[in-house]
């Protein structure tokens, strides 16, 4: 008793669809290898299945690349020329940034101003104004963490209206100094605990 035909419409199952895909792909290759034996065959076959997954076969002693290059001679088209005209427009676009970029950033070091207008420079000087300000933003913050490393039991009170950690960090390393806090003075004296380093 034979299989009864089935109809040829998309497997809704996934399950069911996979494995028919891969059963069906196994059976093509081994044709494809057949008939490279049989009949000396150049073959290339490329399959994509629906969940991106790359399968090839491709005859011995030839790669993917010569079975196109034998296809574009067998039908004389070029496959690659419009490739081509693509990577060249792209590096057209990056010539472009980049050349963009190089003029900014002489600019930036105060050369090829005079061709600029007033409004340029005035931009220019803005975001040169924007730029200082983040690098002093970012320098006091490395300048806090320097002096937190250097000070590791936190021995720098930069508490209320002192600018210890700042004169820390811009001193000699080895200067330091007392402040005596108004509600520690006692009439008896001044002990160790009223000190505090600044």
């Amino acid at each position: 008793m034979g299989r009864g035909k089935i109809e040829i419409k998309k497997i809704e199952n996934p399950t069911n669809r996979q494995v028919t895909y891969s059963k069906r792909r196994n059976g093509i290759f081994k044709k494809a290898q057949e008939l490279t034996v049989l009949c000396d065959a150049t073959i290339s076959l490329i399959m994509i299945s629906n969940n991106q997954k790359l399968h090839e076969y491709t005859s011995p002693n030839t790669t993917t690349k010569k079975v196109y290059d034998m296809y574009q001679r067998a039908m004389g088209v070029d496959l690659w020329h419009s490739h081509y005209e693509k990577m060249q427009e792209n590096l057209k676009k990056l010539k472009k940034i980049n050349d963009k970029l190089r003029s900014d950033i002489r600019h930036r070091m105060g050369e090829d101003l005079d061709d600029l207008s007033i409004g340029e420079l005035k931009s220019l000087q803005q975001n040169m104004i924007e730029a200082k300000e983040k690098i002093r933003v970012r320098r006091v913050k490395s300048l806090e963490q320097e002096a937190k490393m250097e000070d590791p039991y936190g021995l720098v009170d930069n508490g209320e209206d002192y600018e210890s950690a700042v004169a820390f960090v811009n001193g000699p390393g080895n200067n330091c100094s007392y402040r005596l806090h108004h509600e520690n003075v006692h009439q008896a004296g001044y002990g160790i605990q009223d000190l505090r380093l600044s």
